[in-house]
């Protein structure tokens, strides 16, 4: 775990969030700042900086798995939904752990941003 990392610390419960998914290795739980009625990230519970990091790695498809799960348990495997993970500054990475957004509930434009 990171100290100063917000996701570490709400993979260890010391910042309240609304969890709707865990396993032995990922947590999701809902964004704080939605862009959309339905808006999940999902992140391993080891601190990986970013999608990068995770290259030839098991727990990439854990993640992909995750984010599946929590678009069915949230209703939106038959309407549809997005799983974004931004890697780096040009990307728009903000939070340096690795995260995926799984965003759903309304009509999403393309191409995105």
């Amino acid at each position: 775990m990171i100290e100063d990392c917000a996701f570490c610390r709400i993979v260890a419960k010391q910042i309240p969030s609304d969890i709707v998914y865990e396993d032995p290795d990922v947590v999701a739980f809902a964004d704080a700042n939605p862009v959309a009625p339905f808006h999940v990230l999902v992140v391993p519970k080891a601190h990986i900086p970013n999608l990068a990091s995770v290259a030839n790695d098991p727990l990439g498809g854990k993640l992909l798995a995750a984010c599946a799960i929590v678009a069915r348990d949230g209703g939106y495997t038959e309407r549809g939904y997005r799983v974004v993970a931004n890697t780096g500054r040009d990307a728009g990475q903000t939070v340096i752990h690795l995260h995926l957004h799984v965003i759903a509930g309304r009509q999403l434009a393309w191409p995105p941003g």
